[in-house]
């Protein structure tokens, strides 16, 4: 791999001068800033961008934590943050925690050794002592925190809905799965689709989850049918899970959408290419993420920010495995 010292030498001059043409710091002939340059493109030579930001104390380097990248919500997410970055020649450090605390701490911790000016996280307690003693800019994505900037879709809503549309579309039995318990989006979405079967008179029941990973998605699916056989309509707490309770009700000889109704959150990619295709409350996961990315930079470069949080619409995407009803 191309080092400085082997620009300089080819260049010609001494270590410290490539520095300032790199850092755009301090004086240079032009002559021997075309040399530099020259020998730049030749060599094909790319900085390391942490030891530039060590050399000028300001990086150009952000921190992305993501709580489980094998779900394909959180990929979306991601993409909306690096796409903003990039325009805005920013680069991005990733780290996936797998929703453990550790992991999430090392990962905060290796943020820090490489210098970078902010952080963007979806983590499932936004209130730890870890983001709390963090001296740089934070912004909290697809999660609400107390204190700190967040960018999030309104979660409640978004389950007032879902219940609405599936009492509408006719199923007289529901199970509702509330998701973890440690992560607030989940909760916001189960009380409002708990609000909202009450306040209609619809019979429904509970099954708790205690994660929204894939690996688990089957054993939950399984439980309901089990738990509750007589159940004619699903509200899931995301699309891995609807997805697993649509293959369980294929497997139980289970018709959806006229036997069971199923209905998903997040609208993944996966949602429209299912068969049936899922029917699913909408977040605008990749607009949600260059949000994120468009508030963390404005704080580090100093701007007056409107408003330090921002709520996103959910909207209900009809698909095949709910009932067609009269408008």
């Amino acid at each position: 791999m191309t080092t400085i010292r082997d620009v300089a030498k080819h260049a010609g001059v001494s270590v410290a001068t490539v520095s300032r043409v790199l850092n755009g710091n301090g004086y240079v002939h032009e002559d021997t800033r075309s040399k530099v340059e020259q020998a730049i493109r030749e060599l094909n030579y790319t900085p390391n961008e942490v030891a530039r930001s060590l050399y000028k104390r300001k990086s150009k380097l952000i921190g992305l934590l993501l709580p489980d990248i094998m779900n394909p919500y959180f990929p979306q997410l991601a993409r909306g943050v690096e796409d903003e970055m990039q325009e805005n020649d920013y680069r991005l450090i990733f780290g996936n925690s797998d929703e453990s605390k550790k992991k999430e701490m090392e990962y905060i911790q290796t943020f820090i050794q490489n210098n970078v000016v902010g952080v963007i996280s979806s983590t499932n307690d936004p209130e730890a002592d870890m983001y709390q003693d963090l001296n740089i800019p934070v912004v909290f994505l697809d999660r609400t925190s107390n204190d700190r900037p967040s960018v999030y879709a309104d979660g409640r809503e978004g389950g007032r809905i879902a219940a609405r549309e599936i009492v509408r579309r006719g199923s007289k039995a529901i199970t509702l799965m509330q998701g973890p318990a440690n992560v607030r989006p989940a909760q916001e979405r189960f009380e409002g689709a708990a609000e909202a079967l009450a306040e209609q008179g619809a019979s429904f029941q509970v099954l708790k989850t205690t994660s929204f990973s894939l690996s688990r998605a089957e054993g939950f699916a399984q439980e309901v049918f089990r738990r509750y056989p007589d159940t004619d309509g699903v509200i899931a707490s995301n699309d891995i899970l609807a997805s697993a309770v649509l293959k369980e009700a294929h497997r139980l000889g289970k018709r959806v959408p006229e036997d069971v109704q199923i209905i998903g959150f997040d609208d993944i990619l996966l949602s429209s290419l299912l068969y049936p295709s899922l029917s699913t409350i909408h977040q605008p996961a990749y607009e949600m993420g260059r949000e994120a990315a468009k508030l963390l930079i404005g704080l580090i470069e100093g701007e007056r920010m409107e408003r330090s949080s921002v709520e996103f619409s959910v909207t209900f995407i009809e698909r095949q495995t709910t009932r067609k009803v009269e408008s």
